[in-house]
């Protein structure tokens, strides 16, 4: 009977790629397996066998981590200092199977190399060379996005309020918003940065924000006052000095007291603000590498797909503190009549629950309806609608912007409608 070597079925086993059958494997792999020296093997004295060759430790002492590759061999090979890298080297995108799968599942063009899609997921805080991480494919992302759904929000609603303007770009191109769409991208992140992290995960580090340039709008001097004492933000500073969305940008003295509780405390306030930062920053890379590798037309047909075709309730972002007094001003800017409230339904006037139907009626037009609990509360809703129905207006989904008339074939431009603007400053 011939016995069997079982030193020699473990370093198959390891060698070996998940579903190859033995047939398959090369002769070479089978020779190194048997080459690997075994724990079981002791070399004998008087043996007439040659002893076991062991494998020279001269060229890989400057990168050796410490690892017994004997016993545990690496699954694929690694390049030389690749576990004292910050992020993986470009060479290795090409050998993970969780980039290829992200490339495929957001069809991606073909001229989109892996080695880029790699370098969109590696943050500023996970290596800070701009050559190797996304800050500068971000910033290109960020400008993309940024721009076509500020064109797209002013032609479809061309008498939204500024400040209506600035959150409803938020709720589409928003760090909190570009989070989720790249969640559900299906991106995963890395439990720490390094270069032995598979290059299909997303990696950065919660110890270290990183030096990105994403980031746009001035640090005031005064913005912990404007918090803290809820001084007077004018829309006029909003759209010189503050960031694209219209809000502050904050100091780095705020974020001292957060810094100090993030080795203690997890998932704290600052933490998961750098978690959601990379995440989108994330999304806005990954759009600016299309940017790069297919060309305008590609970055907005992805921003339009991923990006506005959320949907976003904007009729929940508006905060009226004198209903009854804007639409008054409206309807005399307009030259419309004034606005009257008329009772059209009411039941249970005398009962704990009444409900009373009152509408907002300019000479025989009506403006707006609304049901309350009382004739006051009634009558301002009714008006909170008829503004509504006023700074919604739509000229149709099919609206045209003006980044169309960059298409060779686009038909002559017609102008877009725009409003006057608002009624009364916020």
């Amino acid at each position: 009977m011939k016995r069997l070597r079982l030193d020699r079925w473990t370093g198959q086993l390891l060698l070996a790629r998940p579903g190859a059958s033995p047939a398959s494997t090369p002769r070479a792999a089978l020779r190194a397996a048997a080459a690997v020296p075994s724990r079981c093997a002791a070399v004998r004295s008087q043996s007439t066998g040659a002893a076991v060759p062991q494998i020279p430790r001269e060229d890989v002492d400057d990168y050796y981590d410490g690892t017994d590759h004997t016993r545990f061999p690496p699954l694929e090979p690694l390049p030389p200092r690749a576990t004292s890298l910050p992020s993986p080297p470009p060479e290795r995108a090409l050998q993970s199977a969780k980039l290829a799968a992200l490339h495929a599942r957001l069809s991606l063009p073909e001229r989109l190399p892996l080695q880029t899609l790699a370098r969109a997921l590696v943050d500023a805080s996970a290596d800070e060379n701009p050559q190797f991480n996304n800050t500068t494919l971000a910033f290109v992302g960020q400008s993309l996005i940024n721009y076509h759904v500020a064109e797209w929000v002013m032609c479809r609603y061309p008498r939204l309020p500024m400040d209506i303007m600035y959150a409803t770009m938020k709720g589409y191109a928003g760090a909190s918003s570009l989070h989720h769409v790249a969640r559900a991208w299906g991106v995963e992140h890395a439990a720490a940065p390094g270069g032995e992290v598979d290059p299909g995960l997303l990696q950065f580090s919660l110890h270290k924000p990183g030096d990105a340039i994403v980031g746009l709008g001035y640090r005031r001097a005064e913005a912990d006052g404007m918090k803290k004492y809820k001084w007077r933000h004018g829309m006029s500073s909003r759209v010189v000095f503050d960031d694209d969305f219209g809000e502050v940008v904050d100091t780095e003295d705020a974020k001292d007291e957060l810094r100090l509780r993030r080795d203690t405390e997890y998932g704290n306030e600052y933490t998961r603000a750098l978690a959601e930062k990379a995440f989108a920053t994330c999304a806005r890379a990954v759009t600016g590498a299309i940017y790069a590798h297919a060309g305008r037309d590609a970055a907005k047909a992805f921003v339009q797909a991923h990006v506005l075709s959320r949907t976003l309730d904007l009729s929940k972002l508006f905060a009226f503190a004198k209903p009854t007094r804007e639409l008054s001003m409206l309807c005399a800017r307009e030259d419309f009549e004034p606005p009257v409230a008329r009772l059209l339904s009411e039941t249970g006037r005398m009962s704990r629950t009444p409900v009373f139907v009152v509408g907002i009626f300019s000479g025989k037009d009506k403006l707006g309806e609304a049901a309350g609990p009382s004739l006051e509360v009634a009558r301002n809703k009714a008006a909170m609608n008829a503004l509504k129905s006023w700074y919604l207006y739509s000229p149709g989904e099919g609206v045209r912007v003006p980044s169309d008339m960059l298409a060779d074939d686009a038909r002559p431009w017609e102008p877009a409608y725009i409003d006057i603007g608002e009624v009364v400053g916020r």
